[in-house]
């Protein structure tokens, strides 16, 4: 890990470690994957402004998500199949969080079970919920978060119907793999990351399988989850949500400033602007685009996040400029996790950390919490 010096750096690391199916599924985007480089591509076309002659010393990245502090404004998003990228990996990427002290998000999808993250951690963790066709196993879920102390759940909104994501079905993605010539012959070439995986349980779906209704085996788990996310979500439901839950909420997956608006009158804590990693609406614009238009429709009503195409430090600084009071990285601490595990995740929120830290020390600012539009030199959004 110590020849890492920024996050493309543990996407090389990754991609030689982890089988080609797990690490498409982490690095891919729908359809022509436009959405998935606009991400990326849109935080280069905004401009910083280089101050000089400042005070640069006693600098400090802390504030706070949604009342909580953190070490700097960056949360693990939650993302499926992460115990897909290492053995275990939700359990050791909520590890390296916590002793970061940043927020780990754990998803619906995941690997190892609110559970088995509940027994690594010591500090309470974020839950991502999808809603589903099974109220009851929702309602269940949601328990399950609250009796595993749970400090926030994470609404995803933006994933009614799949987008289509044309590496996943040219692998015939599934966890745990299905064992076919390919298959084998991907896992056979990264010996290191089988022999992990020959020494956990933890290879499907925790959160689903000998939980929901009708879900015995492998077979039956891949038809219920191929047919339970519900087209028909609406609003209503997040206020059923919402009740069910009582805690702190936020909702993932805004990208119009419309329906900012409908989410900040739910009353939920926060929202994150967010296009689901370009995995979703293929065209659609990048978070970074929609930020700012979005702070100015609702920020003064609710706080507001951000995730999508963040691999720099940098970036970071460019998001909280715009507005946004925390932001989440999905692949970055993939590409760590598949590269090195706990020390690579570790090793993906200290290069974050080391670029924002310098960045906003050449912005001459001192305190994350200052940070304005004021430091944005050009933007095109």
């Amino acid at each position: 890990m110590g020849k890492a010096l920024e996050i493309s750096d543990l996407k090389r690391m990754a991609r030689r470690r982890v089988p080609k199916l797990f690490f498409d599924y982490a690095d891919s985007g729908a359809y022509s994957e436009s959405t998935y480089r606009a991400n990326e591509s849109d935080f280069a076309k905004i401009k910083l402004r280089q101050r000089v002659m400042v005070d640069m010393t006693n600098r400090s990245l802390t504030t706070t998500m949604i009342g909580q502090p953190v070490s700097m404004p960056v949360a693990l998003s939650p993302t499926g199949l992460t115990g897909m990228q290492h053995a275990d990996g939700e359990m050791l990427a909520a590890q390296a969080a916590e002793e970061f002290g940043v927020p780990f998000a754990l998803s619906t999808m995941s690997i190892c079970s609110i559970e088995d993250v509940a027994s690594a951690t010591k500090k309470p963790f974020w839950f991502q919920l999808y809603v589903m066709k099974d109220r009851d196993f929702i309602a269940n879920l949601i328990e399950r978060a609250r009796a595993a102390n749970c400090s926030a759940l994470i609404l995803t909104a933006d994933l009614q119907i799949l987008g289509q994501r044309h590496k996943d079905l040219r692998n015939s993605l599934s966890a745990p793999p299905k064992l076919t010539p390919k298959h084998l012959f991907q896992m056979a070439m990264r010996p290191r990351w089988c022999w992990d995986m020959l020494h956990t349980q933890r290879r499907t779906f925790r959160n689903i399988h000998g939980h929901a209704k009708n879900v015995s085996d492998l077979s039956s788990l891949g038809a219920w989850t191929a047919e339970q996310f519900d087209p028909q979500l609406s609003w209503k439901d997040v206020e059923w949500v919402k009740k069910l839950w009582g805690g702190k909420l936020i909702i993932k997956g805004i990208l119009d400033p419309e329906d900012a608006r409908m989410a900040a009158e739910t009353g939920a804590d926060a929202i994150i602007v967010s296009n689901h990693g370009g995995r979703q609406l293929d065209s659609a614009h990048s978070s970074i685009a929609m930020l700012p238009r979005i702070v100015d429709a609702v920020g003064d009503k609710v706080e507001i996040h951000m995730d999508g195409g963040i691999r720099s430090g940098g970036d970071v600084l460019k998001a909280v400029a715009l507005g946004a009071k925390g932001t989440y990285i999905g692949r970055p601490f993939l590409y760590g996790l598949g590269a090195g595990g706990k020390q690579g995740v570790t090793t993906a929120l200290e290069i974050i950390r080391k670029e924002l830290d310098i960045t906003m020390a050449l912005c001459g600012k001192r305190r994350i919490t200052e940070i304005d539009r004021d430091i944005i030199a050009e933007s095109p959004f």
